[in-house]
């Protein structure tokens, strides 16, 4: 029975988790590191993530410096942060790269609004499934006998507080997120 809420409850941490490092990638007009992780460098015959072979840092909030632990790959980081999907313009100087990080237009505000709701409403279905995923194992676990109808009950009005819990948090990193995109 309480294996039950505890797995519900890992899976709805994952959730959560993978919502924030989802939203972690978004381009809001604000300088990042985690605006990179998903971009991968061509080196010495393989493909690397950009934090694996150099060095993220932002000095100021709208500017990034990338500086690659062997300076001849500046140019493969170099394409490969211009074919991203960031739309961002590096310049380097043969020692780092630079990154002005654009202020977003009123529109891109306003689409990256939609998609991080669409991200967390996925996250709040997915929260919802675990829960009626523990409900139906407490439902089985009721039948073969291994729990009583008040256990059943117990654990069924915890899961749904731990779900209350959950999508409360959905909402609110979503709230931050939004109020993150729409600032000037």
């Amino acid at each position: 029975m309480h294996s039950v809420i505890t797995t519900s409850e890992e899976r709805m941490k994952k959730t959560i988790a993978s919502l924030k490092d989802g939203f972690a990638a978004f381009r809001t007009g604000r300088a990042s590191a985690a605006l990179f992780d998903k971009i991968k460098v061509e080196c010495y015959g393989d493909k690397s993530p950009l934090n694996q072979v150099a060095n993220i840092s932002i000095p100021e909030a709208r500017l990034v410096v990338i500086q690659p632990f062997d300076k001849s790959l500046i140019g493969e980081i170099e394409k490969a942060i211009r074919s991203s999907e960031l739309s961002l313009n590096p310049s380097n100087d043969g020692k780092v790269i630079r990154i002005a990080i654009p202020p977003l237009t009123e529109e891109r505000r306003k689409e990256l609004v939609k998609v991080a709701k669409n991200q967390a409403e996925q996250s709040r279905v997915a929260v919802r499934n675990i829960r009626r995923d523990g409900n139906e194992e407490l439902k089985k676990l009721l039948k073969e006998g291994a729990i009583t109808e008040d256990e059943e009950s117990k654990s069924s009005l915890e899961l749904q507080k731990l779900t209350d819990t959950s999508i409360g948090k959905v909402n609110q990193i979503l709230d931050e997120k939004n109020k993150e995109i729409m600032e000037v």
